[in-house]
């Protein structure tokens, strides 16, 4: 395709001058007709295009006609009007003018002289078909917009495919060869309306150029199977029923009437058998073994077909109680770990998941998760227990012992009894045997000092005013220890000489004046000890640093003592106090009567608390006791004791602590009722009617571990254990119950909690008496109720099931009413029901199982006969036949009405279709009329239909012909109604009565 500018407009503008010949060159006009381009490659290249329709001057300077090149199929001629001038028209190859115009060029003419174009003209527009053309030649481009193919036909049609076909296009070239042309086909495959529509449309393809597409053809595929539906989901499992889900699938065009349910009843032999045929899309599988896998598919059916089968798909039930395990076994043991093995119990299945419990009696902690069969513990001591468990009853105990390992490396050593020669190491506890390692700070070479089991060592002869790194390591059986590490111990200096007595500067004695001490060694003095003494034999010694200083030379001897007088000042320090600890509520706190250095005490201070840092000031005065009351069983206190006088408070004494006895426990908070136990079993069942579940919080045990609780029930009282939750069973139904709740601990029972009142449900209801209401031959509608309506309560459900083909019970109602109809059953047959009443107390028992049979059909109502005139005053009666219902035989009975009687006589019965009456009246009027019996052939009863429309004839003598036909039409006989009136109105009114009978029975029931 040749990318061309945009087309000319339709209007071209003419000069007149060169039209009329003013010019020296000659004008043609060319006719470009609707859906048509022409193009005019000029002598530089550029092309010029001109959509119809529109006339295109052109100049000629000799007269001649340019060459033009038109598609295959078309031809251009030459036309000559009245006034002389001359058009180019291009035409198709079968289309011709009258014999006036004659052709004036071919498309293989060519003229040398160049043809220009109205200088009006600008290059536009883009054809889908350039020739190829020299420049100054010219060329016709035809749209196939005028060639039109016709709406394809389709045929065959299936429900997946359908046979397109369509009329074939013949285009012809101006040389007469064919060019070639191709066919685009398109659709669509789904319409808004939501169906499965095929839209098939048709065009032409010649030469690159696209023509036209056809008229739409709509059609709609046939019906098919249904798709292969989703493999069903498991929504809920028990151990002996599984309940199935499944999507329906794609119906492609036809309703889903049925699923068919398949398993193969869990005996893994890919063998599969109809359990569900049904419109539901769940289903309950019950009657199940537990711990078994079942494999079900699903399938889908509809007018049409049966789809395939889906994905198989397992599922298990859930499994029952594994047996008691066999204890486990040591595999291996190390210093601080063992390995365990155990066996998978017998009676769980490969398939089933098996999850082990393995505690340890001594620990805490409990290993609860899938192990591997050899699991690895770690272990802190030498001597554990083990215990497997599968959800089962324990196994017995199995002991183990680890492997001895080497010790950790010793706790640092500790230095004391430092001297100027010697000190005193001392370590941990006592294992095996110690290794003491000494070396100099300065060279750093170490040698075993000592090697023994004892856990001191006193190092003698060492070198004053030295440093000595000291580390410790160990060794028992199982191997040498790392070092400690290092400790650095440095000997004293020598003590210096006797001090010169001290002197007294004030007049209060604050200050002393120390002599210097007689020096005997190059140690400096680093520190000054003072003693004071009263004149009893108690003495109180303070020690006063001066200066700073890094190290504490030894103590010299005393200086002569001095004797001095001092003021009075604030009391000391207090003897702590005594506690004599009541109850777990009380106490009572005592303390001697200090006495004061010089001036009298004021009062005491007393501080009370749980620890240090919760002291408060309880009791100050003169007194030296006080009780303190309000305290909590069981709990830690603390107390400390300060004197004041007029100097100012003393300091505070020792920190006395105290424990309070345990007591009692609190009152039962929670007590309530829940819906369930919470740790129900499976060998004691829980019924709401009988049972009631209870729980609760527990309360403080205010020192002592909880024992038991006590419930009060009137005037029983039930014990239950170190749990907060029980079950009490064997209750009334449907009573009212008081209860009350304490806990006991080794101090005793508690108080009783507030009084909780509770009702146990009444019991489930039992199954009603199941009557069959109305008998049809395809329908059963079934009544039930109570003797009493004592036992009728608004919210009861029923549930009613039937017993299908594969002798199982499937439900067809559940609901609260108390009649059903079952409609679509098979004539004559026996079917066996069973119901089940429901209420909040709970599902009641299955009734007995009752059996009802369906009645047979009653032949179908026949037309009215026909009657034709013989010979004489005779007639045949003729009327429809009916086939054998079930093999049992239809014989018919014919009754005519006519003459003087006024009722219905029998003429005729058999198997015969037809019956000529004879010894008629002439010019009276009868009736005849028929209908069917049924001959059973089990039982030899005989099930007449009702009576058909009659018939109406009249015998008239005819001298033209004696076989007329008789008036079959009803004609009214005066005022009387008719057979058909009169069954009418007793149909309307047994129907109504019924409707009324109804109406009052449900209002009894």
């Amino acid at each position: 395709m040749l990318d061309l500018p945009p087309p000319l407009s339709n209007e071209v503008p003419m000069m007149h001058h060169m039209i009329n010949g003013d010019a020296p060159q000659q004008v043609i006009l060319v006719q470009v007709n609707p859906g048509e381009t022409f193009t005019i490659r000029m002598e530089d290249g550029a092309l010029q295009c001109i959509q119809g329709p529109a006339e295109v001057p052109m100049m000629s300077p000799n007269g001649s006609i340019p060459p033009i090149h038109v598609p295959p199929g078309y031809v251009s001629q030459v036309l000559e009007d009245n006034t002389g001038m001359r058009r180019v028209v291009v035409t198709p190859h079968s289309e011709c003018y009258p014999p006036s115009y004659s052709p004036a060029l071919s498309p293989s003419h060519h003229i040398h002289p160049p043809y220009l174009t109205h200088p009006h003209f600008i290059p536009a527009s883009h054809t889908s078909y350039y020739p190829p053309v020299s420049p100054g030649d010219l060329c016709f481009v035809i749209k196939l917009e005028s060639v039109c193919i016709l709406g394809p036909q389709v045929s065959n049609v299936q429900s997946r495919s359908a046979l397109v076909s369509w009329t074939p296009v013949s285009v012809l070239g101006s040389s007469g060869r064919v060019p070639s042309c191709g066919y685009e086909l398109q659709f669509k495959d789904k319409g808004r309306d939501g169906k499965y529509k095929v839209v098939y449309r048709v065009s032409t393809v010649c030469n690159s150029v696209k023509g036209p597409s056809s008229d739409a053809r709509a059609f709609t595929t046939h019906s098919a199977p249904p798709d292969t539906p989703l493999p069903p989901r498991l929504s809920h499992r028990t151990k002996s029923s599984l309940t199935l889900q499944w999507k329906p699938p794609a119906d492609n065009g036809s309703k889903i009437t049925n699923y068919v349910l398949e398993w193969d009843e869990g005996k893994k032999n890919s063998i599969f058998h109809e359990y569900y045929v049904g419109h539901q899309r769940h289903c309950k599988v019950m009657r199940l073994c537990p711990a078994v896998g079942y494999t079900f598919r699903v399938a889908a059916l509809n007018d049409i077909g049966t789809s395939g089968f889906s994905t198989e798909v397992v599922f298990y039930t859930t499994g029952s109680l594994p047996q008691t395990s066999l204890p486990p076994r040591l595999v291996q043991a190390g210093p601080s770990w063992v390995t365990l093995e155990w066996t998978r119990p017998n009676s769980c299945s490969t398939e089933e998941v098996v999850t082990y419990i393995l505690e340890m009696q001594d620990e805490t902690k409990v290993l609860n998760s899938p192990l591997p069969p050899h699991p690895i513990i770690p272990l802190c001591r030498s001597y554990y227990g083990f215990l497997g468990e599968w959800h089962s009853a324990p196994s017995s105990l199995l002991v183990c012992k680890t492997t001895p390992d080497r010790p950790g490396p010793p706790v640092n050593p500790a230095v004391n009894t430092v001297t100027y020669h010697s000190f005193c190491v001392t370590w941990g506890r006592k294992i095996f045997k110690y290794f003491i390692n000494l070396c100099l700070c300065s060279e750093r070479q170490w040698a075993t000092l000592y090697r023994g089991p004892e856990r001191k060592h006193l190092c003698e002869d060492r070198k004053p005013a030295t440093s000595y790194s000291l580390r410790l390591s160990c060794v028992n059986v199982g191997g040498q220890s790392q070092c400690s590490d290092d400790l650095t111990v440095s000997t004293h200096f020598p003590p210096p000489g006797r001090c010169q007595p001290p002197s007294i500067v004030g007049n209060l004695c604050t200050y002393f004046v120390l002599g210097r001490p007689c020096i005997t060694s190059p140690c400096l003095v680093c520190g000054f000890v003072v003693c004071m003494c009263l004149r009893e034999p108690e003495i109180k010694c303070t020690c006063l640093l001066v200066g700073s200083f890094k190290r504490l030379n030894p103590y010299g001897p005393y200086s002569e003592s001095v004797e001095i007088s001092t003021a009075a000042g604030p009391p000391g320090q207090c003897r702590p106090p005594a506690i004599n600890v009541t109850s777990h509520t009380c106490a009572d706190v005592t303390w001697e009567n200090k006495e004061s250095s010089g001036i009298d005490i004021s009062e005491y201070r007393l501080d009370w608390g749980r620890d240090l840092d919760s002291l408060e000031l309880v009791y100050s005065g003169t007194e030296t006791y006080f009780q303190i009351s309000n305290l909590e069983a069981s709990t830690d206190y603390c107390c400390r004791l300060q004197a004041v006088n007029q100097a100012g408070a003393g300091p505070y004494s020792d920190l006395v602590t105290c424990r309070t006895p345990a007591a009692a426990p609190d009152v039962v908070s929670g007590f309530r009722l829940v819906d369930h136990p919470l740790n129900p079993t499976e060998s004691e069942p829980f019924s709401h009617s009988t049972c009631l579940a209870l729980t609760w919080d527990e309360p403080r045990c205010n020192g002592a571990e909880m024992t038991s609780y006590s419930i009060s029930m009137g005037d029983s009282i039930i014990t239950a254990g170190n749990v907060t939750c029980h079950v009490i069973r064997d209750l009334l139904p449907d009573s009212e119950y008081s209860l009350q709740i304490r806990a006991e601990n080794e101090m005793g029972p508690g108080p009783f909690s507030q009084t909780l009142t509770v009702r146990t449900r009444p019991l489930p209801p039992s199954p009603p008496r199941l009557e069959c209401a109305a008998v049809g031959p395809q329908s059963l509608k079934l009544r039930w109720g109570f003797s009493s309506r004592s036992q009728l309560t608004d919210d009861t459900t029923y549930v009613l099931q039937m017993e299908d083909r594969n002798q199982r019970f499937v439900v067809v109602y559940r609901g609260p009413s108390h009649t059903f109809k079952l409609q679509r059953l098979s004539e004559s047959s026996r079917y066996r029901f069973r119901i089940q009443a429901v209420s909040e107390a709970g599902e009641g028992p299955f009734s007995d199982t009752y059996t009802f049979c369906t009645t047979k059909s009653l032949p179908q109502t026949l037309k009215a006969p026909r009657v034709v005139q013989l010979e004489g005053n005779a007639c045949e009666v003729t009327w429809e036949s009916i086939p054998p219902m079930r093999g049992d035989r239809i014989s018919y009975v014919l009754q005519v009405l006519g003459g003087r009687g006024s009722d219905y006589k029998q003429v005729h019965k058999g198997d015969e279709t037809s019956f000529q009456l004879s010894g008629l009246q002439w010019n009276t009027d009868y009736r005849v009329r028929v209908f069917a019996c049924r001959r059973c052939a089990d039982t030899l009863q005989e099930l007449c239909g009702s009576f058909g429309p009659s018939a109406h004839f009249n015998l008239r003598r005819s001298d033209a012909t004696l076989a007329v036909e008789a008036d079959v039409t009803r004609v009214p006989m005066g005022n009387t109604l008719t057979d058909e009136q009169f069954a009418g109105l007793m149909v309307f009114g047994v129907a109504s009565l019924s409707v009324l009978m109804a109406f009052l029975l449900q209002l009894l029931i």
